[in-house]
């Protein structure tokens, strides 16, 4: 894959592209990592690289300073250059920053400042370690929701915060003009369904947050990601997406398998340790992380190389899982 890319992510076929729907947040949003130099600072050059690249890709959107981008290690400066950066190198897509923090006046201050720095939404992680009741969930929202005029993705990650927003409270959220969307990263379909369903007259989105449960999202009613395996596979994921939103599920499932194993790989040690080194081989970026996370164990970055080449080959739709799948073959660690 080059960086003159230039394949239609929702040009399955004449028969499947998509129709415009009203949801405030629809397609592919990558969460970006964010590249760093050997002495540790920001890489804003590979930064806005990475940016084109993905636009060139055809995503909808990018997400920076996330999980993925390892907002948790960064100063607020740094946070807002690497918006600042990812703005002035895109063209049209908008930039979601992530500003959550468990502390409502530090989200609240970042959340300005993003907007300040261009962001055209928001994505705010739910407060970790507090452990809040739902009124403070509801509190924490609408503080930054009331003081900065952008849409915002209020986003569900138990597995890293420690507790999951309750759905009753997802919805009251949803009322608010300026709270436009979910990011579902509980891997509780019974829970996702339910925000789906009592939200459906509400000008609001839900994104899966899990790549594995992309499609399974979206057959339920969701309208997109913001996912990690975007940012090496921009144009499959755009196409499983595209297809899914077109109706087209035959196609959408075998991309959606296509792309599993791939999936496995990056998040078979802690998110974004496994898609740093994916972005390395692909020459977008070193493979350093910030401490306390390491780089990819040395018997796994074989086996990842081997699997990128795997997709290297092959067009979008043309690749056998079980053929760059080292478990199909009996080849798994």
């Amino acid at each position: 894959m080059t960086d003159t890319t230039t394949t239609t992510p929702y040009a399955t076929t004449d028969a499947t592209d998509r129709e415009p729907t009203d949801a405030p947040f629809e397609g592919v949003y990558p969460a970006m990592t964010t590249p760093f130099t050997e002495d540790d600072a920001v890489d804003h050059d590979q930064l806005a690289e990475n940016a084109r690249y993905l636009e060139r890709a055809g995503v909808d959107g990018v997400v920076p300073v996330g999980s993925t981008g390892e907002s948790a290690t960064m100063s607020h400066d740094e946070h807002v250059a690497v918006i600042e950066t990812v703005r002035d190198a895109l063209d049209d897509i908008p930039v979601i920053a992530g500003t959550g923090s468990n502390n409502t006046a530090e989200a609240l201050s970042l959340s300005r400042r993003a907007a300040d720095a261009g962001a055209d939404g928001l994505l705010l992680i739910s407060p970790y370690y507090n452990k809040p009741e739902p009124q403070g969930f509801l509190d924490h929202y609408r503080t930054v929701a009331d003081a900065v005029d952008l849409p915002q993705i209020v986003y569900n990650v138990p597995s890293r915060t420690g507790e999951s927003i309750p759905a009753d409270v997802t919805v009251e959220l949803a009322e608010h003009p300026n709270i436009r969307g979910y990011k579902a990263a509980s891997g509780d379909l019974n829970l996702i369904s339910e925000v789906v369903e009592r939200t459906r007259d509400e000008e609001f989105a839900v994104l899966s947050g899990d790549d594995g449960l992309t499609l399974p999202v979206l057959s339920i009613g969701g309208t997109g990601t913001i996912s990690v395996v975007a940012n090496v596979e921009p144009e499959r994921t755009c196409a499983m997406v595209g297809a899914a939103l077109s109706g087209d599920y035959g196609r959408a499932r075998a991309l959606h398998h296509e792309l599993s194993p791939l999936v496995r790989e990056l998040f078979a040690e802690t998110n974004p340790i496994p898609v740093k080194e994916a972005m390395h081989v692909r020459g977008r970026g070193g493979p350093r992380v910030r401490s306390p996370l390491s780089r990819l164990s040395a018997d796994r970055r074989e086996s990842l190389r081997e699997l990128l080449t795997a997709y290297d080959e092959h067009a979008p739709g043309a690749l056998d899982p079980t053929v760059a799948d080292p478990a199909a073959t009996g080849d798994a660690e």
